[in-house]
């Protein structure tokens, strides 16, 4: 896997204000910016999990952890899948 490499300075002291080790700050910003970025729908999941170094099952798994919805559908396509249910339900009860 080709990676580039971004260096994110931040505030000396960082690691007691968050309670954490600089080791676990540096496994976490890239795990919080490619969750970030899939919840806005800039990355897909498997590019996120790459972003984060996980497996796509370990990511889907940080989703759930830091709740962040596997399911990335804008407010138009959430409605339009759902009228296509409740017409496929209407239809069904129908027949």
């Amino acid at each position: 896997m080709n990676m580039a490499q971004v260096t994110i300075p931040y505030p000396a002291g960082l690691e007691e204000s968050v309670q954490t080790t600089s080791r676990e700050i540096e496994q976490q910003i890239p795990l919080m910016a490619a969750l970030k970025m899939f919840e806005l729908g800039k990355l897909s999941s498997g590019k996120a999990a790459e972003l984060a170094g996980l497996s796509r099952i370990g990511f889907f798994d940080a989703c759930a952890r830091y709740k962040v919805s596997v399911f990335n559908y804008s407010a138009d396509e959430l409605e339009a899948e759902i009228r296509k249910d409740l017409e496929s339900a209407l239809r069904m009860h129908a027949a």
